[in-house]
């Protein structure tokens, strides 16, 4: 049976044509017949005969033109049907036509009225018997599928949603039943999309959740404002339903697979409410291009992304320098995957303590830039350990800064953090002195010294979003520090672009900042989370407080008040006014925290932070 299914399915083109011959034959009898009223061709068998003759050259031409047994019927769709009304239309010109040049041989005209029958009855026949066809496949697909559908309302009536329930409709592994759709454009509410009808608006979302017992809505407006798109999704998250979403048209089309496959869990990124944040390459990217440039800590989170964003700049040579080399592996791999031998680079195995092992570096490699984004940040790890964040991150980055001048670099950007304003944690507090170096050191040096702030990066290493998704998958509960608790949020390519554009900016001594839109409620973000993912926060996952760890703080600042603000070329870029140091009495403080780091005697290390930054309010 098996076999003869499959030569069945090879013959599929073979036997529609025989269908399609067998109709327009009938369809010509029966037009033939019936004009002369006596459902016969006895007496007109000669022109009978010979019209028959004509028509089947006419059609057969015409039909394989078409070229219509090349589709896939059962995938058909209504410019597929509006084509074989064409070719049928068509075919029967064509023997019209021919019927008038071979009257002579046909003995007698067929008439007007015999063409037009044939013409209708052909048309509307070749049209219907594909869409029974068509229909047939569709119910025989939706009955193999035997599995329980989550019933699934849509947001967005436009091409996405068109396209994703045509590929529903098609499917017969899809695990999706569509039952309604909402738009906020009132002239589509009360129509329907493939079947599907537009029953509201946006705001219509809990009731329609509620009343048809939606198991899943899907967001498909792949193309709207971020704070619409947040406004949209926080109304989802009152439903306590699972929420996925259709990426962007471009990755649809560039993907080049089903959109099904494409729907995806909402992730916080589509929760910022803000205009995402892009480097310029042709405005700022220019100074990377043919240079060589040294990513210390590359192999990190913000390191490694800055390997991928700048080797798209077709830098000279791309030198990626970390301690950890499983990351440093890792970013290795990857580069020589998507740049294979286009990309010249070297990953170095180093700690920036060891500034012999660095000069050695800086000796060999001619550097044109460098990105120093290694650095201990883990805040309670860093409470525990002061003296490895003092070695690692302050005097680290003495000692990048220092051969960087001294090997005439033309630009150094130190990537900082929004917890060195104001610390209350070693982390913050080292980041700061990390600041107060590279702005002291641009005052004699021929580079070009610059400190970029940011706040939190989602999916970083150490990031709380990866810890909520882990704790949400495994039932809860999900815990948060403190129920006012706020941070600033952005994205890792986002903190990319600001560090590359801040280069491109940089005159030296500058410290950037990101206007980051609002900051986010963590208790917020942790419950939008759970609801997003189709669980009752507090019911279904439990969410803990655990207290404010060593040295957290309630809210993340951007600007020392004495730094002020200033504005840029990029309206999402400021600038902080650079800090008037005494360079003497800073060289001593720090040999002093070194003598502090070097002995363990963490409670003088602590006075001497405090020494360094006043601002530096300790919380344990």
């Amino acid at each position: 049976m098996t076999k003869l299914y499959n030569s069945l399915k090879r013959c599929r083109k073979f036997i529609l044509f025989f269908c399609d011959f067998v109709i327009w034959n009938v369809s010509f009898y029966c037009s033939f017949t019936i004009i002369r009223n006596n459902y016969s061709i006895r007496g007109f068998e000669d022109i009978f005969l010979k019209s028959f003759l004509l028509l089947n050259v006419c059609f057969c031409a015409i039909f394989l033109l078409f070229r219509l047994y090349d589709k896939i019927w059962r995938y058909a769709d209504i410019e597929d049907f509006f084509y074989v009304g064409v070719a049928a239309v068509s075919a029967n010109v064509l023997f019209y036509l021919v019927t008038k040049l071979f009257v002579g041989w046909l003995g007698d005209s067929l008439g007007g009225r015999t063409h037009v029958m044939l013409m209708l009855m052909s048309t509307f026949l070749l049209i219907a018997f594909r869409l029974l066809y068509r229909i047939n496949k569709l119910f025989e697909m939706r009955s193999r599928s035997g599995k329980a559908k989550k019933r699934m309302l849509i947001v967005g009536a436009g091409e996405a949603a068109v396209s994703i329930l045509h590929e529903i409709a098609k499917s017969s592994i899809n695990e999706y039943l569509p039952v309604c759709i909402v738009d906020d454009d009132s002239a589509k509410v009360g129509r329907r999309i493939a079947g599907v009808k537009v029953e509201g608006s946006t705001a219509d979302i809990p009731q329609l959740c509620q009343k048809e017992d939606i198991d899943v809505i899907l967001f498909s407006i792949s193309m709207i404002a971020p704070d619409q798109k947040k406004r949209i999704l926080d109304i989802c998250s009152q439903t306590n339903t699972e929420v996925k979403i259709i990426p962007n048209i471009y990755d649809l089309v560039t993907a080049n697979v089903p959109i099904s496959s494409q729907i995806r869990n909402v992730e916080v990124e589509d929760l910022l409410g803000r205009e995402p944040v892009h480097f310029d390459n042709e405005r700022y990217g220019r100074y990377l291009t043919g240079q060589t440039i040294l990513i210390t800590g590359g192999g990190g989170s913000i390191g490694s992304e800055l390997c991928r964003q700048i080797a798209k700049l077709h830098p000279k040579k791309l030198i990626i320098l970390d301690i950890y080399e499983n990351s440093a592996y890792d970013i290795q791999q990857e580069l020589l995957r998507s740049h294979h031998q286009s990309l010249n680079f070297a990953v170095e195995i180093a700690s920036v303590r060891d500034y012999t092992k660095l000069e050695q570096l800086f000796q060999r490699e001619q550097i044109d830039v460098v990105f120093h984004a290694a650095a201990h940040k883990h805040v309670p790890l860093m409470e525990t350990n002061p003296e490895e964040a003092v070695k690692n991150n302050v005097f680290g980055t003495r000692n990048v800064a220092r051969l960087a001048d001294k090997y005439r670099v033309r630009k150094f950007v130190l990537i900082s953090t929004d917890k060195a304003v104001n610390p209350t944690n070693v982390m913050g507090a080292t980041k700061r002195i990390c600041e107060m170096i590279v702005q002291d050191m641009s005052r004699h040096s021929g580079t070009e010294f610059v400190a970029v702030r940011f706040g939190n990066v989602l999916g970083s290493n150490g990031s709380v979003i990866p810890l909520f998704k882990q704790q949400i998958a495994a039932g809860g509960p999900v815990t948060v520090t403190h129920p006012d608790i706020i941070r600033y949020f952005m994205t890792i390519p986002e903190a990319v672009s600001l560090v590359l554009t801040a280069g491109g900016l940089a005159r030296g001594g500058e410290i950037f900042v990101l206007d980051m839109g609002e900051p986010v409620k963590i208790r917020d973000l942790a419950e939008n989370l759970i609801r997003l993912s189709g669980f009752v926060p507090e019911e279904e996952i439990p969410i803990v407080y655990t207290g404010l760890r060593p040295g957290e703080k309630l809210y993340e600042e951007l600007l020392l008040d004495e730094e002020g603000i200033q504005k840029t070329e990029n309206k999402k870029i400021y600038i902080g006014r650079p800090i008037q140091l005494d360079e003497l009495e800073l060289e001593k403080d720090l040999e002093r925290l070194r003598e502090c780091a070097k002995e363990g005697d963490s409670a003088a290390l602590l006075r001497q932070l405090k020494k360094i930054v006043p601002t530096f309010h300790h919380q344990v």
